[in-house]
């Protein structure tokens, strides 16, 4: 459900339900009431939430369970970098 979602996010960005708030410009409850699956965000609320989790609105509807790293602007050395960094991560999983 979105509220598992939102919190697996949240908690995964080491972050709490005030601080989400903060960042998202959003009551401390709105973050709450997301979790608790008592109410859903706007259509706006949702793109600005994937945006800052740098995850689908898919992915936050659980569409799609496919999880993206945003590499815009990085330069060819520092993303060959990153996918290293993924190989060695998945080969010792």
């Amino acid at each position: 459900m979105f509220g598992d979602v939102i919190k697996k996010l949240r908690t995964a960005h080491n972050l709490n339900q005030v601080q989400l708030a903060g960042k998202l410009n959003i009551s401390k409850q709105t973050v709450s009431n997301w979790e608790n699956n008592n109410i859903l965000p706007s259509i706006e609320m949702l793109v600005k939430i994937s945006q800052f989790f740098m995850v689908s609105t898919d992915y936050l509807l659980e569409l799609d369970q496919r999880e993206y790293l945003e590499i815009t602007g990085l330069t060819d050395e520092q993303t060959a970098h990153i996918k290293e960094i993924i190989r060695d991560i998945t080969f010792r999983a």
